[in-house]
């Protein structure tokens, strides 16, 4: 039998299989993204042993435990961490802390016939050695953050850089206040944990190469960037991505408006799925009014509406005025006025071709 495991970082930079035996609301929180949910028990039966455990203490709680996972249920649920085990014999379990759920289902694995290992410390071990692993990232890691006007396509650059950890990519979200995806966001723990781990890939795969991130705000979509990272980032020098107008607005029209539609009515159907797009448009401009100013969100509100009938009539092109004065009005002079605060930073500044001539030269 393979021996449990306490090597966390070859778990995470492996990309080792887990089996996750917590409860799902517990998965639900947060979770690895290496990691599949085969619970022991329930959201209730675990309330329920919960509840015993407290009043009537651990005897009493590990029977009523039994009790509610025998039989059938017990069968089931081997027979899934066996299938789970078969496909993937290099993998792991674990539980919370490493403790008594993880020992349960490593003795009823046996008694099926097969030895599997599991994580020792558990969940909370291997979190807090993500916790940890972003510290010291942050304080010895060389940064490089990317910075542009909005539109200037810095995530489509971002994606053919093998130094780039895709923080947008991560948090499931394009970045800006019309960034929501379809699809949703993950939890703030997965964000978390799926963001370290990419990082401490990154280290493994890319010794001695700085990490390149795209110049975000503290927020992306309701992902918040660890404070830890943040900081460092605030500090990294910056490499300026130019961009003129008429280029950001067509990459803002085809990845807003084209792309961003087609996500939606692939997620919820066409008709639906549209509806659900404009939708999403108008709150997004509503979340900026007041930044905007009454007037000039007066002035966006209307424009929008006008591309959204021509939208329904079949024509998208309409939608290319409004983003032209969100980005002219509102984008850019934010960006200019921030930019101006950090030009002390600058080490590059180039259209794609040259940013990409000059990441390329950090991988040599």
């Amino acid at each position: 039998m393979r021996a449990d495991t306490q090597d966390y970082l070859q778990l995470f930079v492996d990309d080792i299989p887990l089996i996750d035996t917590r409860a799902p609301v517990e998965f639900a929180r947060g979770a690895f993204p290496n990691a599949v949910n085969l619970p022991l028990m329930t959201d209730d039966e675990r309330a329920a042993v919960g509840t015993c455990y407290k009043e009537q203490g651990q005897r009493a709680a590990i029977n009523l435990g039994h009790q509610l996972v025998n039989g059938e249920t017990k069968t089931r649920r081997v027979n899934a961490w066996l299938a789970q085990a078969h496909q993937y014999p290099n993998g792991y379990l674990y539980c919370f802390r490493g403790g008594l759920r993880s020992q349960i289902c490593q003795q009823w694995l046996h008694e099926a016939g097969l030895d599997y290992p599991r994580v020792t410390g558990g969940y909370k071990a291997m979190r807090q050695f993500l916790l940890t692993s972003l510290e010291q990232i942050c304080r010895e890691q060389t940064f490089l953050v990317l910075a542009g006007h909005t539109g200037s396509a810095k995530t489509d650059l971002l994606t053919e850089t093998p130094d780039a950890v895709d923080l947008e990519g991560i948090a499931n979200h394009r970045g800006s206040a019309f960034g929501k995806r379809a699809d949703g966001q993950p939890s703030q723990i997965d964000f978390e944990n799926r963001l370290i781990i990419a990082m401490l890939r990154h280290q493994h795969r890319h010794p001695g190469k700085p990490i390149v991130l795209e110049d975000e705000s503290r927020l992306i979509g309701r992902c918040a960037l660890p404070h830890v990272l943040r900081e460092t980032m605030a500090k990294a020098p910056l490499i300026q991505l130019q961009s003129d107008l008429e280029s950001r607005i067509e990459h803002s029209y085809v990845n807003y408006i084209l792309r961003k539609s087609a996500e939606w009515q692939q997620h919820a159907g066409e008709t639906q799925g549209f509806e659900l797009f404009i939708e999403d448009l108008r709150d997004s401009l509503f979340r900026v009014r007041k930044r905007l100013g009454g007037e000039r969100y007066a002035a966006v509100s209307e424009q929008l509406e006008s591309a959204i009938l021509a939208h329904r009539n079949g024509d998208a092109t309409e939608h290319r005025v409004w983003i032209r004065s969100l980005l002219q009005d509102y984008y850019d002079p934010m960006y200019d006025y921030q930019g101006q605060a950090h030009a002390q930073r600058v080490v590059f500044k180039g259209t794609a071709d040259a940013v990409r001539k000059f990441l390329k030269s950090l991988q040599n």
